[in-house]
């Protein structure tokens, strides 16, 4: 009872689309169980985090720490789900042709359309085989065949499935032959898939310039910079002109040399902010450009965020070690 009453602190649009979500994932978890328990064990971690980041860097406000970690493990806690939901919808998106053409075979041969689809419904299907056994089985306890196909598409959070699955149920309303039906559907469904793998090897090229700018040119560049804040720190700081030469004619008073007034440590910290933020937002687009969605980019921000500062790290070092001795750095 705890934790229905803590779910209600979620906002009733979220709470209607986590209960949706788990009805895609068939899980028998209670959702208003599941959010209360969410909140309260994101809450305590949250708090931990933001009590161990405050005593590491005090400049941020432990408030909005707080919030920001509250938020982004709200974020890691959905993401998998929706991931999930949406692997399970490619799964079926992937055998959906090979079925319905498995059907529309079974179809021809004689068979009723419950025993196409219970015949259909092979293991190496999957997810999809599970859900025409459903079908079919729904179907043989008098279900109308167009409400089962329909209430199928709730189960299943893929676009292709949920209109293939209209165009065939207006098929059947219409009159039309379900066998030729789903053996039209199946072939336009195979041509989709080699036009979005043709469109996929194309935009590639992109998914690799912009991995190398942000893995390797970035790093390089921010690299070469801090090393020539450092070298600039240096010889201005090692010049020293004569009290003699400011009041010579001979002078120029407009020109004066100092040390720098820009620290390297900052130069080095904001290098590797810019990194962190390129890292991300490049593995944001490249998961746009590469499945469509935004969200398939977040796998990459880690491995793309260490490469940049490893290479960042190692360009430094190098510079440093071969170019250090030649200026005497």
């Amino acid at each position: 009872m705890v934790y229905r009453k803590i779910s209600k602190i979620y906002p009733k649009k979220i709470r209607e689309n986590y209960l949706k979500d788990l009805k895609y994932l068939n899980s028998k978890i209670d959702p208003e169980m599941y959010l209360g328990f969410i909140i309260i064990s994101t809450l305590f971690i949250s708090i931990i985090l933001a009590f161990i980041l405050g005593t590491i860097y005090s400049a941020i406000p432990p408030i909005f720490s707080w919030i920001g970690i509250f938020i982004i493990l709200q974020f890691l806690v959905y993401l998998p789900i929706n991931m999930r939901i949406d692997a399970i919808a490619k799964n079926v998106e992937s055998v959906l042709p090979d079925a319905l053409q498995v059907m529309s075979s079974n179809l021809r041969a004689g068979l009723t359309i419950d025993q196409a689809l219970l015949t259909s419904a092979k293991p190496e299907f999957g997810i999809f085989g599970i859900e025409m056994n459903r079908i079919g089985k729904e179907i043989t306890t008098g279900k109308e065949i167009t409400i089962s196909l329909m209430d199928s598409t709730k189960r299943i959070n893929s676009e292709k499935y949920q209109k293939s699955m209209a165009l065939i149920v207006s098929g059947l309303r219409s009159g039309g032959r379900l066998a030729e039906l789903l053996s039209q559907t199946s072939d336009n469904l195979r041509k989709q898939r080699l036009v979005d793998e043709k469109i996929r090897s194309n935009v590639m090229m992109y998914v690799i310039f912009i991995f190398a700018a942000i893995a390797i040119g970035a790093p390089i560049l921010f690299g070469l910079s801090t090393f020539l804040v450092s070298v600039l720190n240096d010889v201005f700081g090692q010049v020293d002109i004569p009290d003699s030469a400011a009041t010579s004619r001979l002078s120029l008073p407009m020109v004066s040399f100092s040390s720098m007034a820009v620290d390297e440590s900052f130069i080095l910290t904001y290098s590797i902010i810019t990194l962190l933020i390129s890292s991300i937002m490049g593995s944001l687009i490249i998961g746009l450009i590469a499945k469509g969605k935004v969200k398939y980019g977040v796998k990459y921000i880690l491995p793309l965020s260490i490469l940049s500062l490893v290479v960042f790290f190692i360009v430094r070092l190098i510079i440093g070690k071969f170019m250090g001795g030649l200026l005497d750095v």
